[in-house]
C-alpha cells in the first residue's frame, strides 16, 4: 500500500515539475509525471530490498526527494533538447532540395 502512495506522491511531483518548470509545451503532458513516479516506485523499492523500514520516515523522504529531482532534472534536459531537434527539422524540412543536392554533391 505505501508503494503506491510513494508513486502516487512522485507523480505528483512530476506534474508540478511540468508545470512550474519552462517549455512544457515540448513534451507530452504525462512524460514528466511518469519519470517522477517511476523514479519513486523504483528507489523505494531499492530501499526497502537495503532494509529500510517502510513505516520509517527517511525512506520517504529519500524517494520523494529523488523523484523530484529526476522529474526536474528530465523537464530542464528535455525542453530544450527537443527544442533544438524541432528547429533543426523545420529548417531542413523547409529547404527539401538542398540537402539532396548536398548529398549529391558529395557522391560525385
Amino acid at each position: 500500500m505505501e508503494l503506491l502512495f510513494v508513486v502516487l506522491g512522485g507523480a505528483i511531483l512530476g506534474l508540478g515539475a511540468r508545470y512550474l518548470l519552462p517549455l512544457r509545451h515540448t513534451h507530452g503532458v504525462l512524460l514528466i509525471p511518469s519519470i517522477g513516479a517511476g523514479v519513486a516506485a523504483i528507489v523505494w523499492v531499492a530501499l526497502t530490498w537495503l532494509g529500510w523500514a517502510w513505516d520509517g520516515g527517511w525512506i520517504w523522504v529519500v524517494s520523494l526527494v529523488v523523484a523530484g529531482l529526476a522529474a526536474a532534472a528530465s523537464a530542464y534536459l528535455i525542453g530544450p533538447k527537443r527544442e533544438r531537434a524541432d528547429v533543426e527539422l523545420f529548417e531542413r524540412l523547409s529547404r527539401p532540395g538542398t540537402s539532396a543536392q548536398a548529398g549529391a554533391a558529395k557522391v560525385g
